[in-house]
C-alpha cells in the first residue's frame, strides 16, 4: 500500500575467498596455487574481483579460473 520504509540499496563487496581448507584469504595473501603452473602468488583485489598474480612469470589469472566445482572453494593454499 504505501511505501514508507524504502529498502536500503546494498553496496555491493568482493567476494569471500576460501583456501583448500578452509582458510579466509584477502588481498596482499600469499598462497601456492595448483593450477596452471602459477606456484606460488600474490592475492590482488581490482575493483570487485581477486586475481592471483604469479611471483616467479607475473602471469595472471582469475579467481574463477580457481573455483573447485565439489567444494567452491579455491584451488590454492594458504602460505
Amino acid at each position: 500500500m504505501f511505501k514508507l520504509f524504502k529498502k536500503k540499496p546494498k553496496e555491493k563487496q568482493p567476494p569471500q575467498l576460501l583456501d583448500m581448507e578452509g582458510v579466509p584469504i584477502e588481498s596482499g595473501d600469499e598462497v601456492m596455487a595448483h593450477r596452471y603452473e602459477l606456484g606460488k602468488c600474490t592475492v590482488e583485489l581490482e575493483g570487485l574481483q581477486y586475481f592471483y598474480v604469479s611471483q616467479a612469470t607475473g602471469k595472471k589469472v582469475s579467481y574463477v579460473k580457481m573455483i573447485d566445482a565439489i567444494t567452491e572453494n579455491q584451488k590454492v593454499k594458504k602460505i
